[in-house]
């Protein structure tokens, strides 16, 4: 177990995306999915915007003294591969949305004390990558 699952209330990934998805509802996205998965991994948020089309979030949330850049070190070329097939799935299995612009965004979200837990979005990186 790591130290991170000793600090951490067992829910603090969800907390997160719960945070994320409110935030993004209120930048006027509907969310479609929360925690969709298929065999190449699972996509935090789907969302969709009349204006912007169809985001996919990967959310990061971290205690406030994690060293890994905030969760952006954990998103490897590898893992960003695996977003992208996870990605082309949903578009094969949800047609009416295959033909809307799309991008990959990332939410970082600290736990802001060892104590209370209290989270906040630290930052949202549109496009983070191709």
């Amino acid at each position: 177990m790591s130290s991170l699952e000793n600090n951490h209330p067992p829910d603090i990934g969800k907390r997160g995306e719960d945070l994320v998805a409110q935030w993004l509802q209120k930048q006027g996205w509907q969310v479609l999915h929360r925690r969709w998965h298929c065999r190449w991994g699972e996509i935090d948020i789907i969302a969709y915007s009349q204006v912007e089309g169809l985001i996919f979030v990967e959310v990061k949330t971290r205690s406030f003294e994690n060293w890994d850049a905030g969760g952006l070190e954990a998103l490897t070329t590898n893992k960003q591969a695996k977003l992208r097939k996870a990605a082309e799935i949903y578009l094969v299995e949800h047609p009416d949305l295959a033909e809307l612009p799309c991008r990959f965004d990332v939410a970082i979200v600290v736990a802001c004390t060892r104590i209370n837990f209290n989270l906040t979005l630290k930052a949202y990186i549109p496009s983070a990558f191709d």
